[in-house]
């Protein structure tokens, strides 16, 4: 019997979506990327898959482990199954499109993982998100910030909490602590697990300024409010504050205030030991929090050099979630406008034609043939002065 189940159980992180569920996805889908249209993104639709060292463009180790790969038959190069669209659309940017100042692309589909994307994670996201290139400003980081939020916002989703980081902080520190690439990462491994012992390990008997070895210490406790914390970093930092340092804390602070003021129901937090994605990100890095979801719902941040292998490095800021994540915030009622039954007569040309018709208006029509109950919306055959008519009989408001 075991066996037999097996024919049409789902491998693990892969599952589907029934009809109820389907539904409220297409609704929710089209909220979004009319919003993303309304504010001047424009859809692209990237393959499922390429080579894989297109897909992989400055992602790093995780995104590498999380492909799955193939060899293709007529090449013989690797290919992959996407596992994030993001490098996808730079190259979009970078060598499909002609140069342009400002572009503002958006994108929806699913991707592929080799490994779950969390405790319970899906290995099949269904990836939705927005891309903004050429603004190096901080208003590009709010413009796409607002996206998000809104976004979520269209969801459902009613308390985020904001986490806001910026990998400059801890990118100064390392350059004036002269950590090599390997010490970078595991130093950045450990501010991410909050692990000081390990941090503390990796710092001993290094010829570092007390000041630089306190400052990275305090990395891990720079997290909280974001009054208080930029109050905090202003203090510890002080001794080994960089131009580029204070120009990162600088901006945190405008866009936490800006944030606040726009989104009342949204809490602004910092993280300076926040450096999810550290390999390709370049500046800001943030993400949003709903309430009872133990892990963020969306996330994003800057990735300035991410389109220089494709020939056109430049500032780029985006984010992404899962539509399938927010499905479970999502509790807009689906419009219906009940279903009418009908004979499945094919032979019938009159009762053809009313069908078309109805259903060129929105009417949800079914031929069947099985027997149509007496009380159902449905076609039924009329008898006037010896012709044949097809009339709508029943309430088509329920079905």
């Amino acid at each position: 019997m075991s066996h037999k189940l097996s024919r049409w159980a789902l491998p693990a992180g892969i599952d589907e979506l029934l009809p109820e569920q389907a539904g409220r996805v297409e609704q929710l889908r089209t909220a979004i990327l009319n919003q993303f249209y309304v504010a001047g993104y424009d859809l692209v639709i990237p393959p499922l898959v390429e080579f894989v060292d297109s897909l992989l463009v400055g992602a790093g180790e995780d995104l590498s482990l999380d492909t799955l790969q193939m060899t293709d038959g007529l090449t013989g190069r690797q290919l992959g199954l996407r596992a994030d669209m993001t490098p996808q659309i730079a190259r979009i940017d970078a060598h499909s499109m002609a140069p342009i100042a400002e572009r503002r692309l958006c994108y929806l589909g699913t991707v592929v993982r080799a490994r779950p994307d969390g405790l319970g994670g899906s290995r099949t996201p269904m990836q939705v998100g927005a891309e903004l290139y050429g603004v190096a400003a901080v208003e590009g980081d709010l413009e796409i910030i607002n996206l998000m939020l809104n976004t979520l916002k269209i969801a459902g989703i009613e308390h985020i909490v904001l986490d806001l980081g910026h990998v400059d902080v801890f990118g100064s520190l390392a350059a004036q602590a002269r950590l090599n690439a390997g010490d970078e990462e595991i130093a950045r491994d450990a501010l991410q697990r909050k692990s000081n012992p390990d941090l503390q390990a990796l710092l001993t008997g290094r010829a570092l300024t007390p000041a630089v070895q306190d400052a990275l210490m305090a990395l891990s406790r720079l997290n909280g409010a974001w009054g208080a914390v930029l109050t905090q970093a202003d203090q510890v930092l002080a001794g080994v504050m960089t131009p580029v340092m204070r120009q990162a804390l600088d901006r945190l602070k405008k866009i936490a205030v800006l944030i606040e003021q726009n989104f009342p129901q949204v809490s602004v937090l910092i993280d300076l030991s926040e450096l999810h994605g550290y390999h390709y990100q370049t500046g800001l890095v943030f993400a949003a929090y709903a309430q009872g979801v133990g892990r963020e719902i969306a996330r994003g941040g800057r990735y300035d050099d991410i389109g220089e292998a494709f020939g056109r490095a430049r500032p780029a800021t985006g984010f992404s979630t899962d539509l399938r994540a927010l499905l479970r915030f999502y509790q807009a009622p689906i419009p219906s406008a009940g279903t009418i039954l009908a004979p499945a007569d094919y032979a019938d040309a009159e009762l053809l034609l009313v069908v078309e018709r109805l259903r060129a208006r929105g009417q949800r029509v079914v031929m069947t043939t099985q027997p149509i109950p007496v009380m159902a919306p449905q076609l039924t055959r009329q008898s006037a002065d010896g012709t044949n008519l097809w009339q709508l009989m029943g309430d088509t408001n329920h079905g």
